[in-house]
């Protein structure tokens, strides 16, 4: 099965698929492993989802989340922490990522759609004690595991 195949299964058995990325380890320009979904645009007209630094698994089921929440007709805010969706009542935010600057980041979501227009957002996690990444409290070992490349 090709990858694309794969894709189209996930697409015709989910609706939406999500894509993998291993991280670069390269040491001049680190980069977190991410996972970020293609279909949402086509099946309920909501941008395409991109987190970083969880395992795939974990992406999964946090993005089986949220597209269950939004399959539902729950509008998840943008630009703004909400909470609701993550154990403990963290909070967790959706930030619009400017895709012509970082379309190389999501090739699989770019062929899929085609000529087709297509958005994305960031779905940025907490650290377990409720900081942002940018926000005081965040941990310093953990700086490069989520970059925010949401605006």
């Amino acid at each position: 099965m090709t990858p694309m195949e794969k894709i189209e299964w996930m697409l015709d058995t989910h609706g939406w698929a999500l894509e993998p990325v291993a991280p670069d380890v390269h040491p001049a320009h680190p980069r977190a492993g991410y996972c970020y979904t293609i279909g949402l645009e086509a099946l309920i007209g909501h941008p395409e989802l991109v987190v970083f630094g969880l395992a795939p698994a974990a992406a999964r089921g946090l993005l089986d989340l949220a597209v269950a929440q939004l399959r539902n007709g729950v509008v998840l805010p943008v630009s703004q922490p909400f909470v609701g969706l993550l154990d403990n009542e963290l909070r967790a935010m959706l930030v619009p990522v400017d895709r012509a600057e970082h379309a190389d980041l999501f090739p699989t979501v770019a062929e899929a759609y085609g000529d087709q227009d297509w958005r994305i957002l960031q779905f940025v996690w907490p650290h377990r004690n409720g900081a942002f990444p940018w926000e005081d409290g965040w941990p310093h070992e953990l700086r490069l595991a989520q970059p925010i490349i949401g605006v």
